[in-house]
């Protein structure tokens, strides 16, 4: 007889713990089904109004192409002759600001002659891989913020750079932004040639690509908006309604004051007291090319 009475508490016990199940499944579902009741926030898009920022030293620390040739350099890519010839060419052009016809030619002529007769889909993938390991943590976020603004407005955003369209468009994939207007290889039978289109995106070509982006996709020019840190990137700045002075170098700071616009300076206080040599090349220069140019030298690779 005690056995029958304990079987009957256990199956009480049973009944109990299985409704208690019930409930709470009934519960949750009950819950999940009001929470699907309202639709998530959609930004209402803005098709007349985009963002053009651009890279170097405006999206991110330094040049963007240095990086790409020492991540390619690392890989075998090329010689550490050719990484320091690139490495003076690059010094020379941020340094003494100097774009005579002759020296836009030789960049021009050199600036993708390193990836001559390779694959597109291999030197993207390399890009992939060199952006995580050696540009990631360079984005300035400060601008990535200021990007963002426009994007939560419903605003296209693209990047404006002389920087190879392969590789500014992982940047922009990377950052979620919506495209690139960048400098363009030329490639046969899907391979580069090591020429380019054309010229570099460079100066007045950035605001040629600017306004034929503008006529493509229906833009409003005078309520879109650019950045950048050079006073080269003057055509393109003037070309839209509100422009954005960004680690501005010496001669677009005194433009930008001139002209009214906003100037945010995003490097430390050190760095933006230093505004008479560009500030690209000063992040290039202390974040690699002196680093990378001692080394060669240590191994006299170097005739200095």
């Amino acid at each position: 007889m005690p056995r029958l009475s304990v079987r009957g508490r256990r199956v009480g016990r049973s009944v109990v713990q299985a409704d208690e199940e019930t409930r709470a499944h009934v519960a949750g579902a009950a819950s999940a089904a009001a929470a699907e009741v309202a639709a998530p926030p959609v930004v209402q898009p803005d098709l007349t109004a985009a963002a053009f920022f651009d890279v170097d030293n405006t999206m991110m620390m330094g040049a963007s192409l240095f990086w790409f040739a020492r991540g390619l350099a690392a890989r075998k890519y090329f010689s550490s002759r050719d990484l320091y010839r690139f490495i003076w060419q690059q010094a020379k052009f941020r340094i003494a600001g100097n774009e005579s016809a002759d020296d836009m030619h030789t960049i021009r002529e050199n600036a993708l002659a390193f990836v001559a007769g390779r694959e597109v889909s291999e030197i993207s993938q390399a890009g992939e891989e060199i952006y995580d390991e050696l540009m990631a943590d360079r984005i300035w976020s400060g601008t990535r913020v200021l990007a963002q603004k426009h994007l939560d407005a419903g605003q296209r955003v693209w990047l404006v750079t002389a920087t190879p369209v392969e590789l500014a468009s992982i940047i922009a994939q990377r950052l979620g932004l919506t495209g690139t207007l960048g400098t363009v290889a030329e490639v046969v039978d899907a391979r580069y040639t090591g020429r380019l289109v054309g010229e570099m995106m460079h100066g007045p070509a950035k605001a040629e690509a600017v306004l034929a982006l503008a006529e493509r996709e229906g833009l409003d020019l005078s309520r879109c908006t650019a950045y950048s840190d050079s006073a080269n990137d003057l055509p393109m700045l003037s070309l839209c309604g509100t422009a954005v002075a960004v680690n501005p170098d010496t001669e677009l700071r005194a433009a930008a004051k001139a002209r009214g616009w906003t100037i945010r300076d995003f490097r430390t206080g050190r760095k933006a007291a230093k505004i008479g040599v560009p500030t690209v090349a000063a992040a290039a220069l202390s974040g690699g090319l002196v680093g990378g140019a001692l080394a060669l030298r240590r191994r006299n690779k170097l005739p200095w």
